[in-house]
């Protein structure tokens, strides 16, 4: 089986393109660079990976690509942290609606007229930016008010491509909707532009990252976002990789959406007095609050129901477990300059 995976060189594509070929796909990577801009990954000569640099916005390159592919992930976008939603509030949501209507056109053309089976569309919890039930269930996005972001109002337009899609040209999809990703990989973007944290210069405006670098620079007290008490579930890039992979597998997923993440809440106050006590064991835990951003959701909450049921898919790894990794490689990329 052969897939195209789009905005190959991000955060999550990077865990799901090792996972697809470690299960023994064959595997094509699109990335133009523009966010992160030359970065290695480790399957980069991988036997059954070839990486294209190119515009998914170039819908003829795409339908190239796609002719003797089965499936297709449509990851790429512009994204980043909470400042990113606000540096660029234009230009995400013209940006990603042209990404989105370039890459179902080449869909529904490889569908028609190629091999394609199916979309799978990668969404974003921000969809429920506004919620009013929790846990959140699949299907709530369209009973609850809209996002207010202009982030969360495009992803949440890219779950009505793929509806539109299918009810016009019959093109099967599944959308996936992961919740805080975490792990190693994330580094400064090309267009990040320097934040301040108290003392402390930040890029990534992404919670975990954002923390650890604040705390191994020293700082304390520890500058936190808003009130500290919001709710988010952390899940560990690998374990969405492998619910993304089973939703592009399983036939039952077709014209289906799934929330994919772990079961755990926790606030922001005590993942970063976790990750104090990891870096700083012996030192007492102080923190001062800053003023929130806009579009900073108090409260993020999933119900994984319906992946468990249909998927199988359960997130195994803790929070803990993540930042045993996540630590030592921040603080690598401190020394090298990688953040």
């Amino acid at each position: 089986m052969k897939i195209l995976v789009t905005g190959a060189k991000g955060f999550i594509a990077g865990y799901l393109i090792e996972d697809l070929l470690n299960r023994g796909w064959e595997v094509t990577g699109l990335d133009n660079l523009s966010k992160y801009g030359e970065v290695s990954k480790s399957y980069d000569h991988h036997p059954k990976y070839k990486f294209v640099k190119g515009d998914v916005k170039d819908t003829d390159l795409l339908k190239k690509i796609l002719e003797d592919c089965d499936h297709f992930v449509a990851g790429a976008a512009m994204i980043g942290g909470i400042a990113y939603f606000h540096e660029f509030a234009y230009d995400l949501i013209a940006e990603n609606e042209r990404i989105c209507a370039s890459s179902f056109d080449a869909a529904i053309w490889a569908y028609k007229n190629a091999q394609l089976r199916k979309i799978t569309v990668i969404s974003s919890s921000m969809v429920f930016e506004n919620a009013t039930l929790y846990p959140t269930p699949e299907g709530h996005q369209t009973q609850c008010p809209p996002p207010c972001s202009t982030y969360g109002f495009q992803k949440l337009a890219a779950e009505y491509f793929a509806k539109g899609a299918y009810e016009q040209y019959q093109l099967p999809y599944t959308i996936v909707r992961p919740f805080n990703c975490i792990g190693i990989g994330e580094k400064r973007a090309l267009a990040d532009r320097d934040i301040k944290s108290g003392d402390i210069k930040l890029a990534l405006s992404h919670v975990v990252p954002d923390l650890v670098q604040k705390i191994l620079k020293g700082q304390s007290p520890l500058h936190i976002l808003g009130s500290g008490q919001q709710i988010r579930h952390y899940t560990y890039g690998g374990d969405l990789a492998q619910g993304i992979r089973l939703a592009i597998e399983k036939d039952s997923a077709l014209c289906n959406d799934f929330n994919l993440s772990t079961d755990t809440a926790s606030t922001v106050l005590e993942l970063a007095e976790l990750i104090w006590k990891k870096i700083n064991p012996d030192l007492p835990f102080h923190y001062v609050c800053d003023e929130p951003f806009t579009y900073d959701v108090q409260k993020r909450t999933p119900d994984t129901t319906k992946s468990r049921r249909i998927l199988g898919f359960h997130a195994q790894t803790s929070l803990d477990q993540a930042l045993d990794e996540i630590i030592p490689w921040i603080k690598k990329q401190i020394e090298t300059g990688g953040i």
